[in-house]
């Protein structure tokens, strides 16, 4: 293939560069941010983009934020791009703060308490969650009995109340990014406009005074 690396890059140098790109995630998103000015349709429609991968990245869905992100800006006519763009607005940098708020958020919206760390750190009920399912998609085939305690727990103290606070602050950081966003985008779009018209009027003169310095020549 004629766009095939010729050097495979190892897999753990790609899930390192995931975690944390080469150049830093300040480097990725001023490129993202550049390649989200640069989309061709109106700013509105960019920024509802923004706007549904922004939200996107306070669920609990994570491994499906692309195809909510998706779903989210055609439901609201958003550039789907920009949606699919703006979900690295989640990062590991920002999924940690992101998480607490909407755990914090959803206990009290339930009225229930945040779970002590003593017993199971968070991670761990990550881990015993999907060590339940993995058991459990084995034990159709083995015939054991299935086991669900982990999911339960998991389920009752993280995900619902993640997905359930979630909202509120996902609501507000996305619609700050829109509102932030338009007169950004519209701004940059214009004077990207002035740019190309001053390009193309420069390069008018150039083709003008040649094709005079040619005539000049023939006379």
């Amino acid at each position: 293939m004629v766009f095939k690396r010729r050097d495979r890059k190892p897999f753990f140098r790609a899930v390192l560069e995931a975690i944390w790109p080469r150049g830093g995630w300040g480097r990725a998103f001023h490129y993202i941010k550049h390649r989200v000015r640069r989309l061709p349709d109106q700013p509105e429609r960019i920024a509802r983009g923004i706007w549904a991968g922004v939200f996107t990245t306070f669920t609990p869905f994570y491994g499906l934020h692309f195809i909510i992100a998706c779903c989210i800006a055609a439901a609201n006519r958003g550039n789907i791009l920009a949606a699919l763009m703006s979900t690295f607005f989640g990062n590991p940098l920002s999924y940690f703060p992101i998480g607490v708020i909407s755990l914090q958020s959803g206990h009290w919206l339930m009225g229930s308490e945040m779970p002590e760390e003593n017993e199971r750190s968070f991670t761990g009920k990550f881990m015993d969650a999907g060590g339940d399912l993995w058991f459990n998609l084995r034990a159709v085939l083995t015939g054991q009995k299935q086991e669900w305690s982990s999911l339960v727990v998991f389920f009752d103290e993280i995900f619902f109340p993640y997905l359930i606070g979630g909202i509120l602050p996902g609501i507000i950081v996305a619609t700050l990014c829109y509102y932030l966003s338009v007169p950004l985008i519209r701004a940059y779009q214009h004077r990207r406009k002035g740019m190309i018209k001053a390009k193309l009027e420069s390069l008018k003169a150039k083709a003008a005074a040649k094709a005079k310095e040619a005539r000049t020549k023939a006379e």
